[in-house]
């Protein structure tokens, strides 16, 4: 393996460890955070470098996304995905037949060392336990949720979910040549239903936040949420932190 690339949420606020879970249906996290992993693939694997005879690994892989495009530059052949949720596995299975998709860990790949030409972690690296071995597309939702509770927990303190986080983890894992950058996706969105829905479904930190809230506090949530959008059709511009490295020549 030589090169590997990853993105993590850009900054926000206090340190915390939140609640997760990715225990859900695909289509769930599909509407969710799958929405922004479509557009925000492809500028993964530019920024990889990943090209035609290569073989790559999708570390936290979802319901398949970015294994998706990987597959189209490279072939299923060529390609390799893993994730910790039964339900993405089972969904990028199916979504991508001939893809090696495996149940495992980022921390604990099921693969030989040098099994790949490039490793990417989309929107992974801040759900990592051990990494090293407000303009993301959460921070309006959790602005709107530190204006009714300053204290509330966020994303913006895990790993990767900072600027220049990414860097100091690939230093720390003892990667050479590692550059950093912002990739932008636009999100196209038709109403702000449309943009909240997803926030219901029990998905992440957020979605787990949403679900322990009264309904009357999830209301009101909401309605902040609503005054801080467009009425209407609306583009929402979302920014993750991405980072490549490559493993030094043993």
């Amino acid at each position: 393996m030589r090169q590997k690339s990853r993105s993590g949420a850009p900054p926000g606020r206090p340190a915390y460890s939140p609640p997760m879970s990715f225990d859900v249906a695909a289509e769930a996290y599909d509407r969710f955070m799958g929405r922004y992993s479509r557009l925000l693939s492809p500028q993964m694997a530019d920024l990889a470098g990943v090209a035609a005879g290569q073989r790559v690994v999708d570390v936290g892989c979802g319901p398949g996304a970015l294994t998706a495009e990987l597959v189209a530059r490279v072939g299923a052949g060529h390609v390799a995905a893993v994730d910790p949720s039964a339900p993405f596995v089972d969904a990028a299975r199916e979504r991508n037949p001939g893809v090696d998709v495996r149940l495992a860990s980022a921390e604990e790949l099921p693969f030989p060392d040098a099994a790949f030409d490039a490793a990417i972690a989309q929107l992974v690296v801040h759900f990592m336990a051990d990494p090293v071995g407000g303009q993301g597309p959460l921070g309006l939702f959790w602005d709107a949720a530190h204006s009714m509770d300053p204290g509330v927990a966020d994303e913006s303190r895990l790993a990767g979910a900072r600027e220049g986080h990414l860097k100091s983890l690939f230093e720390a894992a003892g990667l050479r040549d590692i550059e950093s950058t912002v990739v932008i996706a636009d999100l196209q969105l038709a109403s702000f239903d449309e943009w909240w829905e997803p926030f219901t479904g029990g998905v992440g930190p957020a979605g787990a936040y949403v679900a322990g809230l009264s309904p009357d506090r999830q209301v009101a949530l909401r309605e902040r949420c609503r005054a801080a959008l467009p009425s209407g059709a609306f583009t929402l511009t979302a920014r993750a932190w991405a980072a490549r490295g490559v493993v030094p020549r043993r």
